[in-house]
């Protein structure tokens, strides 16, 4: 066994073993359905497991998507992972510049957790930073896909073959936790911090704003703005429109947050669904009340919710609380009749789904209360935890019962319906991130205190007129 072997050995001891507290691996014994026996009955490990031990064993299970199935070559996370090998569109080795971010993150809450070393860990970003410092950029911004082997462009489709303004930010809201974690006092992370600063400083938030009062997702070399998707609230984005506004060296006029993204005002919604305040407006010009669970996540891995406010919005923890539940309400009542749904058994959002036309076969489509066919997603209810914690973990026992149907290799497989017997057991880097970052924000806030800790994060709140309690 070489020394590398060896290596991963260790690290797995610790995945499996080191962080849980019952005499037998978490891990091990939810995938096996293992059961903890006592003198009336058998009784799953995680109908008694302490909430700790709950949230130890989903987080370890799923930093591995990030650590052993991470590809190769850049250290950066697979667009997917499908354990089987089975890959339909050869795309193994495209990594996803949005889950990337989520990704790094990951990494500093496997070194906090004790899955891997600080040693470990900072290698692994190193060798990220090595990578995203040669990979294609499109006026510093990076490409969704991206070839993990050559650092060249994967077209996310014709036209977007260029530069993906709002996954570039999530990739630099990760990039930035990790340059607050680097330590001044140790030289090879303080150059890491600062090869970090560049790639943030090169990013051309400007250039996305084609001289007006609104930001665009795309940009190509070939196709220049031909994709024409302007950015307009209230979904995924905030993050990207913050970051622009924090910029040090492009920044955007405030005006392109108010004007574009807030509509002039035009975001602020002033009804409730299911007896919970909307608080924004989540679809500009129809009727579709509230937007899958992804959009109360991506924004706020590291951009504190807590206290957070401005004119459109006086409490965006208060926001994302409330679309939780309206996600968890929706289930529990369940006006659909769906096999599996209720408390056990919640959370909507973009994933695999099934094949619009019916055929067999794996799709990928939004889901939310309005456009509900009866597919859940782990992850809209696990990263839901700051929100609804009891909820949350109600469900992760709800997961675990289901057993290796819905439990693989990374944790949690991204969807699954008991409804149409759908079980897909793969993943997508851009679910399991938030899985495992926004627990860890629930347990000790390291991502949030990690970004708002960013001397850029205050300038670009006074900036846009944002408060924070």
């Amino acid at each position: 066994m070489t020394s590398t072997d060896l290596k991963r050995v260790n690290i797995m001891m610790k995945i499996y073993f080191g962080v849980f507290i019952l005499s037998i691996g978490i891990y091990s014994c939810a995938q096996q359905g293992a059961t903890v026996r006592t003198e009336e009955k058998d009784t799953p490990w995680f109908e008694t497991a302490t909430d700790d031990e709950l949230m130890d064993s989903v987080q370890a299970q799923t930093f591995r998507y990030f650590w052993d199935f991470a590809e190769p070559e850049s250290g950066l996370a697979r667009e997917r992972f499908h354990p089987n090998g089975d890959y339909p569109m050869n795309d193994s080795h495209i990594v996803t510049s949005g889950g990337s971010g989520f990704g790094v993150m990951a990494i500093l809450v496997g070194i906090e957790r004790g899955f891997i070393s600080r040693d470990e860990g900072m290698l692994r970003l190193d060798q990220i930073v090595d990578f995203l410092e040669q990979a294609d950029r499109y006026h510093g911004v990076w490409s969704h896909w991206i070839d993990g082997g050559t650092g060249k462009t994967k077209p996310f489709s014709k036209k977007d073959d260029g530069g993906d303004l709002v996954e570039s930010s999530f990739l630099m809201t990760g990039l930035l936790c990790v340059r607050q974690y680097c330590s001044t006092e140790n030289a090879a992370e303080a150059e890491l911090a600062k090869r970090i600063d560049r790639l943030w400083h090169e990013m051309e938030w400007d250039w996305y704003t084609q001289g007006k009062d609104e930001l665009y997702w795309h940009w190509s070399p070939n196709y220049d703005f031909d994709m024409n998707f302007s950015i307009h609230g209230y979904n995924e984005c905030l993050i990207t429109f913050f970051l622009g506004a924090c910029s040090p060296t492009h920044p955007l006029d405030p005006a392109v947050y108010h004007e574009g993204w807030a509509k002039s005002g035009e975001i602020i919604a002033k009804d409730s669904f299911l007896g919970h305040a909307r608080i924004l407006d989540h679809y500009n010009g129809n009727d579709s009340p509230v937007g899958p669970l992804f959009w109360a996540h991506y924004s706020y891995v590291g951009l504190d919710p807590r206290g957070l406010g401005d004119r459109y919005a006086d409490d965006y923890f208060a926001l994302n609380r409330n679309h939780a539940l309206i996600h968890y309400d929706h289930c529990v009542a369940n006006p659909h009749g769906y096999k599996g749904y209720g408390p056990n058994g919640w959370g909507l959002t973009s994933s695999y789904s099934t094949r619009r036309d019916g055929k067999p076969g794996v799709a990928y489509t939004s889901h939310r209360p309005d456009k509900d066919k009866g597919i859940l997603s782990p992850t809209a209810a696990l990263s839901s935890m700051p929100y609804t914690p009891q909820e949350s973990l109600q469900a992760i026992k709800g997961f675990y019962k289901i057993g290796d149907k819905l439990l693989g290799p990374a944790g949690f497989y991204d969807a699954f319906s008991e409804e149409l017997d759908f079980w897909p057991q793969r993943y997508l880097a851009i679910d399991q991130g938030p899985i495992i970052v926004m627990i860890e924000n629930y347990r000790s806030g390291l991502l949030w205190d990690l970004f708002m800790s960013a001397p850029e994060v205050e300038v670009g709140m006074r900036k846009l007129g944002f408060g924070s309690n």
